[in-house]
């Protein structure tokens, strides 16, 4: 493609001047051509891949390209919100709404309004804030926790997980229902491993931000330098490549980078922890997920959800009230 062509990678690069869309392998060239494909549409994205790998570029980049980039771009972290508070987040309050709610609060859909939601760590969603977005996304509509009426929104919506979503769906923490109005369009983020020839790119480009950021001189790295950053495996991907290299750059002397100032970590076993200890943590993750997931399918109806799980109504009860569960969030309205 012609660099007058404004669809092209190399002008996609230019005009995001994003640092980490860097690289001529062809697995990554095929990721900038999926973004080119589906920016200009307003369609769910679902981006997926190892954590550091790049998800939130990505989904900047598919916003900087659309109709929307003149709007705000509201990243969330999913699993950085309170479960309990993650409704009020997404949609915002009125005053007095809750204990604590002293003051109205527009929530995230409103400030991404016109522009686009991004929901990182989609994956993290609680089984109610999963009905509540579904709601969101099928009618265009929301209504702010304590409010009495709905508002339209007109926003676009991407998502992420470094988790594989059909697995969760499949094990029940996803709706399945919202896995699909989420997975319109999948786009998947390919490791370092699966990219090594963007490495040194990479590396050249991080180098130099740094070296104007630190005042340097003009800094470069060593063959064998190059060679270690290739062969490493980077479990944290170029997330963890910036900070190597931020740090080789702050510590080198002389305007060379030589392998022992990347100081790459070894990788250590994480310890075992004893069986019994294992055994207990396991089931109580697995009660309190199973029971949050039949409550949210049974609209919160103690009742209903106890004869699903088989279990007598009192006993489901003791149940939820042993996890410190509230039913009520699950009902509908």
């Amino acid at each position: 493609m012609s660099s007058a062509n404004a669809s092209s990678p190399d002008m996609l690069r230019t005009r995001l001047a994003l640092g980490l869309v860097i690289g001529p392998s062809k697995v990554f060239e095929k990721v900038l051509t999926r973004i080119q494909q589906v920016a200009a549409y307003d369609v769910s994205v679902l981006i997926s891949g190892e954590t550091g790998t790049g998800k939130e570029v990505c989904a900047r980049a598919i916003h900087y390209l659309s109709k929307h980039a003149s709007r705000a771009f509201v990243p969330v972290n999913c699993g950085a919100i309170p479960a309990d508070l993650m409704e009020s987040e997404l949609f915002g309050h009125e005053r007095g709404a809750f204990t604590g709610a002293h003051a109205p609060h527009e929530g995230l859909v409103r400030m991404a309004e016109g522009g686009t939601l991004f929901l990182d760590e989609i994956d993290s969603l609680p089984p109610h804030a999963q009905v509540k977005l579904l709601r969101f996304l099928q009618e265009g509509e929301y209504r702010p926790v304590g409010a009495n009426k709905f508002h339209k929104a007109n926003l676009r919506v991407l998502a992420a997980s470094n988790r594989d979503l059909a697995d969760a769906v499949a094990r029940g923490d996803m709706r399945e229902d919202l896995f699909y109005r989420l997975n319109v369009v999948p786009v998947q983020m390919p490791s370092l491993r699966e990219r090594p020839e963007d490495i040194p790119y990479l590396a050249r480009h991080f180098l130099e931000r740094a070296a104007r950021h630190f005042e340097k001189t003009p800094l470069n790295f060593g063959r064998e330098t190059l060679d270690l950053m290739i062969n490493y495996a980077w479990p944290g991907n170029v997330r963890e490549l910036e900070h190597v290299v931020q740090r080789a750059a702050l510590l080198c002397r002389d305007g060379k980078v030589r392998p022992g100032d990347l100081e790459l970590p070894l990788t250590k076993p994480k310890p075992v922890e004893p069986f019994q200890q294992a055994k207990e943590r396991t089931v109580r993750a697995f009660e309190r997920d199973y029971l949050t997931r039949v409550l949210a399918v049974n609209g919160g109806n103690i009742s209903q959800a106890a004869k699903c799980a088989g279990k007598h109504r009192r006993v489901f009860f003791e149940l939820i009230r042993k996890h410190q569960i509230d039913a009520a969030r699950y009902r509908p309205g």
